[in-house]
């Protein structure tokens, strides 16, 4: 298959003005979230002690916005991995993709996680702390590997969860869907679907044809991030500010400069290692890291970060399909290597607990094998915990670092979806199959732009 035969045609357009581009409107979106935090944070609660209006109308628009991208998320996981392996049937070499993706998937983890228990060792932020050992307490929600394994099995068709809470005004059931469980069940029926035949080409036709749809509703949800970033940072910056910070300094800056190692110097190595321009790969893939890191989910991200790997990297639409989806809910560089490595580090120095080479032996092997749980359970805290219960470190220790969870996850997100697009292209790569003249296309196509991918045969 020519890696030129899933790239569409495209004409030359005119230049759009600067303001009408989306990384320029997403930037300005920050800048104006974190002024009207600081003005939200300086008013102060109200007089009930409540959150001011402009607290709860940042917080009620950030929200909002990723509720949108979450309604989605179920039925777009189910049809882009249904109709993903169906596409995997047009490759020649599919199988080998398949194992070439995971085991890149497992070398940058284990990258990530020795670069994390690294920082952990020299920074030292368990012993550079100013919390309270008050603020220590076991979370609600923990992880085991025995959850992980449960998670695997689903419970119902659509990965629906049910929970119900009980207070003085009565009782509330919600409904939550479970990532891990979806895909399961969707890599069963793709499978499925390819071992049917002919017999299955219409279902696998209208799986094809939903996806579409669901993608454009995407599209229009996505548009919306200027909006959505102005809530989610204004929001942030209004309820913890700088004060969570400056407790957790040390901790905070170890996370983001293991973040910063991953994502500026050992992501353009590899690329590097392999031919390819890493200033082009950032070009590139820059929408989709962006949207990451303001919206904080992988999820919800992947329409972009889909449609950027295909179209402004050069990686063949039935491989992408494949790659892009299964990495947003397995492969976590941020949330399940570096985060984990280092917040179990200072766990351990905060409790004055001490560490041996067979406990970081352990952290790797977490990193590597259970980074799958941040998509089963509830996320990084929840992959947090796994890593905390296997080295038999006190659960308390979770208390501690909720308090700029949501600031960290920020960055954890933009590596993970930098590391969704970075494999399948050096994967490509390495298979022959790379459209290396779109790679390296000086200009890159906007990822919002309305460009239909050619649909596949």
């Amino acid at each position: 298959m020519s890696p030129t035969s899933v790239t569409a045609a495209r004409a030359p357009k005119a230049p759009k003005p600067f303001y009408a581009n989306f990384g320029f409107q997403v930037l300005a979106a920050m800048v104006i979230g974190l002024f009207l935090g600081f003005i939200a944070r300086n008013m102060g609660p109200d007089a009930a002690g409540n959150a001011n209006w402009l607290t709860q109308t940042l917080a009620t628009v950030g929200s909002s916005f990723v509720s949108l991208l979450r309604a989605l998320v179920p039925v777009l996981v189910f049809t882009a991995i249904v109709a993903s392996i169906a596409n995997l049937r047009e490759l020649n070499n599919a199988a080998k993709l398949v194992w070439q993706t995971l085991l890149w998937f497992a070398i940058t983890a284990l990258i990530a996680v020795v670069i994390g228990i690294a920082l952990g060792l020299l920074i030292q932020p368990g012993l550079n702390t100013e919390v309270a050992a008050e603020a220590a307490k076991a979370p609600s929600s923990t992880g085991s590997w025995l959850d992980f394994l449960k998670g695997l099995i689903p419970s119902n068709i659509f990965g629906l969860q049910a929970s119900t809470r009980v207070n003085d005004s009565g009782a509330t059931t919600s409904l939550s869907f479970n990532v891990l469980q979806i895909l399961v069940i969707s890599i069963v029926i793709g499978i499925a679907a390819l071992r049917v035949g002919p017999a299955a080409d219409p279902f696998i036709a209208f799986t094809r044809s939903f996806l579409k749809v669901i993608h454009k509703v995407l599209w229009w949800v996505i548009r919306l991030t200027p909006i959505g970033t102005i809530g989610l940072l204004g929001n942030a910056v209004a309820v913890y500010g700088w004060d969570a910070l400056a407790q957790l300094g040390w901790y905070s800056a170890a996370i983001y400069i293991g973040l910063a190692i991953v994502l500026f110097v050992v992501y353009p190595v590899l690329l590097q290692v392999h031919g390819l321009n890493p200033i082009r790969y950032f070009q590139s893939a820059w929408p989709a890291i962006q949207l990451a890191f303001v919206s904080r989910s992988s999820i919800g991200t992947l329409p972009v970060t889909e449609r950027i790997t295909e179209q402004n990297l050069g990686v063949p639409r039935e491989y992408a399909a494949f790659a892009v989806p299964l990495g947003a809910t397995t492969k976590m560089d941020g949330c399940a290597s570096i985060y984990p490595a280092i917040s179990a580090i200072f766990v351990a120095q905060f409790f004055g607990i001490s560490l041996g080479i067979e406990h970081y032996l352990l952290i790797a092997f977490v990193a590597v094998i259970g980074s799958a749980a941040t998509a089963g359970l509830t996320g990084a805290t929840v992959m947090l915990t796994l890593t905390l219960s296997t080295l038999g470190l006190p659960l308390e220790g979770v208390g501690l670092l909720l308090a700029v969870d949501p600031i960290l996850d920020m960055g954890r997100t933009a590596v993970n979806v930098a590391g969704q697009a970075l494999i399948p292209t050096i994967v490509a790569k390495r298979e022959g199959i790379l459209d290396q003249a779109t790679y390296d296309r000086g200009e890159s196509i906007d990822a919002l732009d309305d460009v239909q991918a050619v649909p596949a045969q």
